[in-house]
């Protein structure tokens, strides 16, 4: 046997008695087998048998421990030529006991790829392997653990071990940071109720284990009856770092990167130019025909890891319990990339943070290779963490005294404990890709530095109560909820450097004028209101909204943010230029309206707008919305602040409030123009709700929308339809928002499935729902309607005045209709919305005779208005109008198809149907004349893409893809495989574009919540210290 003494070791002493443990490890990544690695070798070490039934390769567990008492009981499941026997694997001279069967008693997290967790094939997979077969599982279990004769059950964290540990007679105890029914709850939530079975099971089954050993960097676990929090488990170092750089030739002024990101493959595809100069990579896992660059080095699969942490600059990989703990440990600077739908990572990453070791990277800037500025950073952390790293011990001894009979666990149930982890747990459920929900204060206060600070098992068992508290930089929030989302805590902090900023001597001439304008902005010891709003993304539906169509939008992540405040007139700070007005005028302080928006001056627009809110009032009214128009039309580099100020005015005239203290506003919005995605109702949608929070005014978002329109449309003077502004106030992060425009019903919110994904691809072609273009197609569908109206009213007269009903016969072309034509006909001789008319009724009955297009003096002339009350008919102007007026019927039935598709089975017809519909869409619009030279290249692309297919499986990851919105430019909606590979297609169509035409496309990924799930935010700032 390899292990020395314990004293030369810190092993645990050897036990007067010998004793038998069953430890079973959980099939999910390599961490869990890792750290139970180090448990286990000191449990050998103090001569007793441990059996360990685990997935995980031999050499995990053989290359650090040789020894007759180690016996491994290998899972697996799958293996078509499993051995199904008994061996021995002898190194050292030591044989180690090998049992393979055929049984695989907890799957994880099914992975689709390195980075992406398939949350329903996890639940599948887990239902399918230790639900059905349950009772043999049982059985095989009980039988097996009575006859090693065990004395303790181990569990990381398998939950039926610890069932058949009770059915046995045996005590069992757990060991994990994490518990399968927090992680599964998350992809219930998801993947459909019918699920939850599975979650109350596991919870069943941990709770029949006698206490759970708790390792820092926990998540709430309520189903354990008691806790011991015990420090980090991680493997010992066997060389030094100039020892493992001295075997692999690498001398000290290299810089060394390790790349590791479990076992999972990737499929990675790594460069040279992708590493700084004077840099080299270890990468862990690559598969054995992967060819590398000369300055990435591949490692065996047995490499011994902890050695290479140790003789290493910089970690490169994914959140997990094994590289974190190893780099904590080692005080190796870690560059991590987040991984979708696994909840154990948010309080990892905490920890990881909380010891400054740790550096986000993107996953875009991992795949495209943009690591330099990452890794420059990384090398400036001084990793702090400063607990002891002998868990391995700590558990060890732990399990020996609990198998020989000592009673660690408290007769009390620790209940505080557990009711805030089921808070906790609750509180993580919401998280969602796209919205990064991070850990309450209150919890990790609670807790101790968010359970990284471990706990003897000898220490004071005193719960410490929780607190509530919301603090973010120099504000306290007082109502609401910032929900995790790291946008908002962004311009929380903002605010605060606002708050504390002063100094006009800053170098960035663009960023002083807006700084010192809003720094001056708020009475900062006052109460704030900030509300959120996203844009969207136009999956389906488009600009068929102001025809009635049903369509499906998706809230983006990108958002604007406003803050708003109010002041009586003599309390409000002025700037100089209003204080002179005002001076002027010999008035008695007046209500003013001032706003401040960032990003400003780099759309050529002033940075900031004022006006007297007495300029909206004419008498004792409202001024018109045709007055206000005129009035921010005067200048255009303040014409933007229509959207701000607009909302004060339809506030005013649709609900009759009355403005009587000033304002002042701060728009901060990560939304870019001009790209489709819907800046403009971001900016409403935010600016209205903060303004009504402000005011104590409780509109709900549906209506908020509608008023929100009424700003675009009338004082803005865009002709857009509501689906904008519905998806920005109204929508839910990672669901698709359906909603019938007769005139805003919202239907449902649709799950997006988890194996499909959606990216927005920025054309570099400024849209602009105002734009010619748009109105005209605008006009266009409603002089279609106009005229098939007034088809359907001819026949109706000529029904009722021809007997034989030859016409009517003639005109529906079939019998079906005979006992309701005249009613049908009637309903579409007052047709209100173009799309409730039937594809099969528009080709049957009133295509023929629709012109392809008219002017607009011959249109006046024979049918009179159009009846569009935001657009108006240009009698010197020739419209289009067949394809205008076919585009809203047939996209109707394409969403409802696209609708239903969503719900089918997860197969690749479904993705290409999917894919087919949106490309129907894309070439309607450009029916239209909504197309463009730039989208119609990325949809091109994104069809080279698919038909081009992979070269190793032949299948597609892209599907389809479609212009947005209004079109005539702006982005693209492209719809694919949720994988590594689609990701890369992406960046791929990125760069491509780029070589040709010059432009760079900015990507749109990930969703968050509307307006109206946010809320908003009270805040007021806290009073500095002796104050």
């Amino acid at each position: 046997m390899r292990i020395r003494g314990a004293e030369e070791e810190g092993l645990v002493s050897v036990s007067r008695e010998h004793l038998v443990f069953a430890y079973y490890v959980t099939g999910h990544g390599f961490g869990h087998a890792t750290r139970v690695v180090e448990v286990v070798r000191h449990l050998v070490g103090a001569g007793h048998d441990v059996h360990v039934v685990t997935g995980a390769p031999d050499f995990v567990f053989t290359t650090e421990i040789q020894s007759p008492n180690l016996h491994i009981r290998k899972v697996c499941v799958g293996l078509v030529n499993c051995c199904q026997g008994k061996f021995a694997s002898q190194q050292g001279g030591n044989p180690v006991q090998i049992i393979c069967r055929r049984v695989l008693l907890d799957c994880g997290a099914v992975q689709a790829d390195a980075l992406t967790v398939d949350r329903l094939a996890s639940l599948e997979k887990y239902h399918e392997t230790a639900v059905v077969p349950r009772a043999s599982i049982l059985a095989t279990e009980v039988e097996w653990l009575n006859s090693i004769k065990a004395d303790l059950v181990v569990s990381d964290v398998v939950p039926v071990a610890c069932r058949a540990a009770a059915d046995a007679g045996i005590r069992s105890v757990c060991v994990t940071n994490f518990s399968w029914d927090f992680i599964y709850s998350e992809y219930v939530m998801a993947a459909g109720h019918h699920h939850r079975s599975v979650v109350w099971q596991i919870a069943e089954d941990y709770s029949r284990c006698e206490f759970l050993l708790r390792l820092p960097g926990y998540c709430p676990m309520p189903a354990f009856r008691d806790v011991i929090d015990v420090p980090l488990v991680v493997r010992r170092l066997h060389k030094s770092r100039a020892e493992v750089r001295k075997e692999l030739g690498i001398s000290e002024d290299v810089k060394v990167l390790i790349f590791n990101f479990g076992g999972q493959p990737a499929g990675w595809i790594l460069k040279q130019e992708w590493l700084p100069d004077g840099w080299l990579c270890l990468v862990c896992g690559a598969s054995d025909n992967q060819e590398l660059p000369p300055n990435f080095v591949k490692l065996a699969k047995d490499v011994y890891t902890p050695d290479l942490i140790a003789a290493s600059d910089c970690m490169l990989g994914k959140i997990g319990y094994g590289t974190v703990s190893e780099a904590l440990a080692y005080k190796l600077p870690f560059v991590f990339v987040r991984r979708d739908y696994f909840n154990e990572e948010p309080f990892l990453r905490n920890m990881l943070e909380n010891y400054e070791g740790g550096v986000e990277m993107i996953r875009r800037d991992l795949l495209t290779g943009h690591w330099k500025p990452y890794l420059e950073r990384a090398l400036t952390l001084k990793p702090s963490y400063d607990g002891q790293i002998n868990g391995g011990e700590t558990v060890a001894r732990i399990l020996q005294d609990t198998a020989v009979g000592k009673k660690y666990a408290s007769d009390k149930l620790s209940g505080a404990r557990r009711l805030r982890d089921a808070i906790v747990l609750g509180y993580q459920l919401q998280r969602v890709a796209g919205r990064d929900v991070g850990v309450p204060d209150w919890y990790s206060l609670s807790e101790k530095e968010i359970g990284v600070r471990a706990k003897t098992p000898t220490a004071d068992r005193t719960e410490t109560p929780f607190q509530s508290e919301s603090c973010v930089e120099d504000f306290e929030v007082l109502e609401g909820d910032t929900q995790g989302l790291p946008d908002t805590v962004a311009f929380l902090k903002s605010l605060s450097g606002l708050a504390a900023s002063g100094d006009p001597q800053s170098p960035e001439k663009r960023q002083l004028r807006e700084k010192a304008a809003a720094s001056a902005l708020f009475n900062w010891e006052d109460e704030i209101y900030v509300a959120r709003a996203p844009g969207r993304l136009d999956v389906m539906g488009g600009i068929a909204d102001y025809s009635g169509s049903l369509v499906l939008q998706m809230p983006i992540r990108e958002a604007c943010h406003v803050a708003v405040q109010r002041n009586h007139p003599s309390k409000h700070k002025l700037w100089k230029h209003a204080q002179a007005r005002h001076l002027n005028k010999g008035d008695d302080p007046i209500p003013v309206l001032q706003i401040v928006s960032f990003g400003s001056e780099l759309s050529n627009r002033a940075p900031t707008f004022d006006m007297d809110l007495l300029d909206l009032v004419e008498g004792e009214k409202p001024i018109s919305y045709e007055k206000a128009n005129k009035y921010f039309s005067q200048d255009p580099s303040q014409k933007w602040a229509a959207y701000v100020a607009g909302t004060i005015l339809v506030l005013m005239t649709e609900l009759g409030v009355r403005f009587t203290d000033s304002i002042s506003i701060l728009v901060s919005s990560a939304v870019p123009e001009g790209k489709g995605v819907s800046s403009s109702a971001s900016v409403e949608v935010a600016t209205m709700s903060a303004i009504a929070a402000a005011h104590g005014l409780n509109i709900e978002p549906r209506k908020l929308a509608l008023l929100c329109q009424k700003v675009e449309n009338h004082i803005v003077g865009a002709p857009c339809g509501v689906m904008d502004q519905m998806t920005s106030a109204c929508g839910e992060a990672n669901k698709l928002l359906a909603m019938v425009c007769q005139p805003a019903e919202v239907k449902e919110l649709v799950t997006i499935p988890t194996h499909i994904r959606f990216w927005g691809l920025d054309s570099g072609i400024r849209h602009s729902v105002g734009g010619t273009d748009y109105g005209s197609v605008r006009v266009g569908t409603y002089m279609g309607r106009k005229i098939i109206k007034s088809q359907a009213s001819t026949m109706v007269s000529e029904s009722t005045t021809n007997s034989n009903n030859i016409v009517l016969a003639d005109s529906l072309n079939s019998d079906e209709y005979e006992g309701h034509a005249i009613e049908l006909l009637k309903s579409e001789a007052s047709l209100e919305y173009l799309c409730n008319l039937k594809p099969h009724r528009y080709e049957g009955v009133y295509a023929k005779d629709l012109p392809e297009s008219t002017t607009g003096e011959d249109f006046l002339k024979k049918y009179g208005n159009h009846n569009d009350k935001v657009t108006t008919v240009d009698p010197k102007r020739l419209y289009s109008v067949k394809a205008p007026t076919r585009h809203p019927i047939y996209e109707n039935f394409r969403v409802e198809a696209f609708k239903a598709l969503l719900t089918a089975a997860k197969t690749d017809e479904q993705l290409s149907a999917l894919g087919e519909l949106m490309y129907q869409c894309h070439y309607s619009y450009s029916a239209c004349g909504l197309g463009s030279d730039g989208t119609d290249r990325l949809v091109n692309l994104v069809q080279e893409m698919q038909h081009r297919k992979s070269s190793h499986d032949g299948t597609s990851s892209l599907f389809g893809a479609k212009i947005t919105g209004g079109g005539s430019g702006g982005s693209v909606c492209v719809i694919g495989r949720n994988c590594i590979r689609s990701n890369e297609e992406i960046l791929e169509i990125q760069q491509r574009y780029k070589a040709a035409t010059g432009y760079l496309p900015i990507l749109f990924e990930g969703s968050s919540p509307g307006a109206g799930k946010f809320g908003y935010l009270k805040i007021q700032r806290r009073p500095s210290p002796g104050h």
